[in-house]
């Protein structure tokens, strides 16, 4: 871009021409004051406050809404400047109430700022104060308007970043104020809580609800510890706690000004009640506190009794998709080197590893393909958007930010969803089953893998593939287009209940394009869920929708650190840095890097390893960071298994159910509370440090598995965080020490291959398709697990921030109006729903979006209830119902008990 020359107040700059004076003074450091503007918005020019001086012309215009010319002479703080500023201030302190002393903004409160900076104490106008009802009946936000300048910022991020259109402005000149739809309180507008008005409102207008009222004594940069976005934190510090948490508004952040609910609300978790604070170790029945001395010593000796008596297959360790890198790799270090066992696995299991692991194995885990489509921000240039059994709204909301970004700049969106999602508009298409008799209630099963192999199909018929990335590099082809030709595409359309037309335009809509697939819980999480995810990975290969910037695939991840704990290594079947435990090469390295000799066979998943505590074959387990007795199903069976050990350790930030049942107990630090590195769902690497310190005698969990290294007389499994990085890099010449916190190094860059005879091929997998089913009588409902965007998966921690659980939403089931109609059921009454596996007992809530024969019932609630009505099945076999969905039967609940 061209760039030209200017002098603000007496310095010589350029600036990229079209760039305005203000974001010219920003990039050289020179400071001028505003309250409308943030870098994140279109320039809108309400405040006034940044008016400079052209001195050729003596004009003043607003610097942010005034391009940059070719040798202008610019004073920001001329005498004539400052009169106007003081003028502007003045009058919007006419109508400011007195309240600064009570206001929650208080020193952060960027007109006071100004004001001050202007030497504007007592204001000489007459007070024209305008009152405005305080509003504060959710647990979230307090809205003052009386405090309300008409910046216009919380109404521009509701539109230009979170595409929610909740508020706009209503009325004019005096009475004009930012408000919902009929002037409805938030809760009863389509607002989401995200809190990012609160975080941009320069005044105390919009404020958080707090238990901390003030200024907080400092501030600290973090990333959240939530889903797998990333965000970028401010956490605001009083004393050893967090008191308010904002995003940073950094530029380069994979969030910039705004976050979600969680993100902004949920974080008094962290000073929970439940917090553990101290070692605690069983003595006869109970849970007894003990030095950190006692509890690590009596751990070691435990599990090396273990392995001594029953061998290292009789031990294993679930490590965390939500603990840091660094954390993930020495854990599953010590149980290779030391232990010599790859039992090894994360909570990621009931996310979307699996899915990571059979993109790996179509290249035999050797691939320099990068099936990933990166950085979000690649949305904006993506041809078509497929999103496949995600609801990203709720899962990652401010992934789904981008996506209505792009879909408001023109990015075509398919949507295959049971359920209508906050996505579909005029711009999209939404692929559903019709609910038309017999197919209704049984397409829960069959909808997402026979849909795709339609479309697949119908692209083939047109012959749109992509010929040249097909020959030159994948292999199986020939195979896999007879298959597709071979296909029905009546059975598919009447097995998934599919209309022909939407089909049609979809496919119209796909054919010739690089296609950029959205993958959520829905679809990974299913009872075909595997080979759904084959034939999408097919799909991308017939398009070469892969290595293209902006293609690939998206996988909607509800854990902060999911591909990071895959790339450390605490997986099974997988080395750090994805090198396969099964292959003799990259054993060799880690062995070479270890000094130690690394198992050959695959070690156990999270499931089988229940299994083998439950048969008795398990005799040790060591949990850090997990609470697999309310994520997963069936805990009764899961009790007995994990209380048939003859150890069990967990490491943790709270008193959680599992934490219960333990036989030793160490107290860990939460994300604020230690140092280390999350990678995020585009694969990007990033840094953080601690803003307070653990509770009591809590340790970062690094700290821990190092003093339990030192314990078990292996000096070698210590390190600080740079240390283990450096190890890392050692080995792993991708994982750049230097860079591990500025950039996404670890998933290679995206780049189409060149050479044409390349010897590595991505293979085709035979096409897949369902098996008919008979409906069950007994259960003629279909049940839909939902996580919604207040809690995040079990709801462990969010279920521990007040804010949260004083909420709105209280996982009431969503029911059809004809469903409800037929059983005389009305909103908030109680129903009891059973499945095959159990029962639960919620209300109600009536939803003309939900289809007849279906209910939706939300995750985490009532100790995440919703998990007892599914049967604890592996993923990926022939006989598992999946996770995400399963046949029910309701009927109206006479008297009100907790789900059980």
């Amino acid at each position: 871009m061209e760039s030209i020359s200017l002098t603000i107040n007496g310095t010589r700059l350029s600036c990229p021409q079209g760039q305005s004076i203000l974001q010219a003074a920003e990039a050289h450091d020179i400071k001028i004051p505003t309250l409308c503007y943030h870098h994140s918005l279109k320039p809108f020019g309400a405040c006034r406050l940044c008016l400079v001086e052209d001195e050729k012309s003596g004009r003043i215009f607003a610097s942010c809404v005034t391009p940059a010319a070719s040798e202008m002479v610019i004073h920001t703080h001329s005498p004539q400047v400052i009169a106007h500023r003081r003028t502007i201030v003045s009058l919007m302190m006419a109508e400011h109430p007195e309240s600064c002393i009570v206001c929650n903004k208080g020193n952060r409160c960027h007109l006071r700022m100004i004001a001050a900076e202007l030497g504007i104490g007592d204001n000489a106008l007459y007070p024209m104060p305008n009152f405005a009802a305080l509003e504060q009946a959710n647990p979230y936000i307090t809205r003052d308007l009386s405090k309300c300048i008409l910046c216009g910022k919380c109404i521009r991020a509701d539109h230009e970043l979170v595409c929610a259109g909740a508020i706009d402005y209503n009325s004019r000149g005096f009475n004009s104020r930012p408000v919902t739809l009929y002037e409805l309180p938030l809760e009863k507008s389509s607002c989401t809580f995200c809190g990012t008005c609160v975080s941009i409102c320069p005044t105390g207008a919009l404020s958080a609800k707090m238990q901390f009222v003030g200024t907080p004594e400092k501030e600290s940069t973090s990333i959240c510890g939530f889903c797998g976005v990333g965000c970028s934190l401010e956490l605001g510090v009083a004393g050893d706690k967090i008191v308010d948490v904002n995003p940073s508004h950094l530029k380069n952040s994979v969030n910039d000004a705004t976050l979600c609910v969680r993100g902004h609300f949920a974080h008094d978790f962290l000073n929970s009640k439940k917090r553990l604070t101290q070692p605690l170790i069983r003595t006869e029945e109970d849970l007894t506190p003990t030095t950190w001395d006692e509890a690590l010593e009596t751990a070691a000796q435990r599990m090396l009794e273990i392995k001594e008596r029953y061998g290292p297959d009789s031990i294993a360790f679930l490590g965390s998709s939500k603990c840091t890198n660094e954390e993930n790799y020495l854990f599953q270090k010590i149980a290779r080197t030391i232990f010599q066992t790859n039992h090894v696995d994360n909570g990621g299991y009931m996310s979307g590893r699996l899915f990571l692991d059979l993109v790996d194995k179509r290249t035999d885990g050797a691939g320099r393909f990068n099936f990933f489509a990166g950085p979000f921000s690649g949305l904006e240039q993506a041809e078509v958007v497929f999103v496949v059994g995600a609801e990203p709204s709720q899962a990652v909301p401010v992934f789904d930010y981008y996506l209505k970004r792009s879909a408001r700049k023109g990015i075509p969106l398919i949507l295959a969803n049971h359920r209508k999602i906050d996505l579909a508009g005029p711009g999209s298409i939404w692929i559903h089953p019709q609910g038309t008799p017999p197919a209704a209630g049984r397409t829960a099963d069959t909808f997402y893998l026979e849909l795709i192999n339609l479309i697949s199909a119908l692209l083939l018929d047109k012959e749109a593939f992509d010929t040249s990335f097909v020959s030159r590099f994948t292999s199986g082809f020939e195979r896999y287009q007879e298959e597709l030709l071979s296909l029905s595409r009546e059975d598919c359309l009447d097995k998934a209940d599919l209309d022909a037309q939407t089909i049609a335009l979809a496919v119209d809509l796909l054919a010739g394009k690089k296609i950029t697939f959205v993958v959520g819980d829905g679809l990974m999480l299913h009872r075909y869920g595997k080979e759904t995810m084959d034939a999408l990975l097919n799909l991308a290969l017939m398009t070469g929708s892969i290595g293209y910037k902006g293609a690939g695939f998206h996988i909607v991840s509800k854990e902060n650190n999911l591909v990071g704990a895959w790339d450390m290594g605490a997986v099974p079947d997988a080395l750090p840095g994805r090198l396969k435990v099964a292959r003799s090469e990259d054993r060799a390295r880690w062995e070479k890097a270890w000094g130690v000799k690394i198992p050959e066979s695959r070690g156990m998943d999270l499931l089988e390893m229940i299994k083998s505590a439950e048969n008795g074959r398990l005799k040790a387990l060591y949990i850090m960071g997990e609470n697999p007795l309310r994520s997963l199903p069936q805990p009764d069976l899961l009790l007995n298994a994990l209380k048939s050990l003859k150890c069990l350790i967990v490491q943790d930030i709270l008193f959680s159910e599992t934490a219960g049942i333990a036989d030793v107990v160490l107290p860990a630090a939460a994300f604020s509370e230690k140092a280390g590195s999350f990678t995020n769902m585009e694969g990007k690497i990033q840094c953080f440090s601690p803003a307070v310190p653990p509770p009591g005698l809590g340790k970062p969990d690094l700290e821990i598995l190092t003093l339990f290294a030192e314990k078990l007389a292996a000096p070698g499994n210590t390190g600080s965080h740079q240390q283990i990085r450096k190890e890392i890099s050692s080995v792993i010449t991708s994982y750049s020490n230097g860079a591990a916190c500025k950039h996404p190094i670890w998933i290679r860059e995206k780049a189409q291959p060149e050479d044409s005879q390349a010897e590595e091929h991505i293979r085709f997998s035979p096409v897949a398709t369902s098996a008919e089913t008979e409906a069950d009588g007994r259960y003629p409902f279909t049940a839909f697990f939902r996580s919604l965007r207040f809690h995040l998966g079990s709801g462990t921690r969010t279920e521990q921030s007040s804010r949260i659980t004083a909420g709105e939403e209280q996982g009431e089931i969503e029911v059809a109006p004809a469903d409800a109609e037929k059983m005389s059921l009305a909103d908030n009454d109680r129903i009891r729903v059973t499945s095959a596996a159990g029962k639960i007992e919620r209300n109600i809530r009536i939803n003309p979006k939900v289809e007849d024969g279906h209910i939706y019932i939300p995750t985490a609630f009532e100790a995440n209830g919703a998990r007892l009505l599914l049967r604890l099945e592996p993923f990926f076999e022939n006989d598992s119902g999946g996770w995400s969905s399963c046949a029910v039967a309701i009927d109206k609940a006479e008297t009100m008990t907790m789900d059980r």
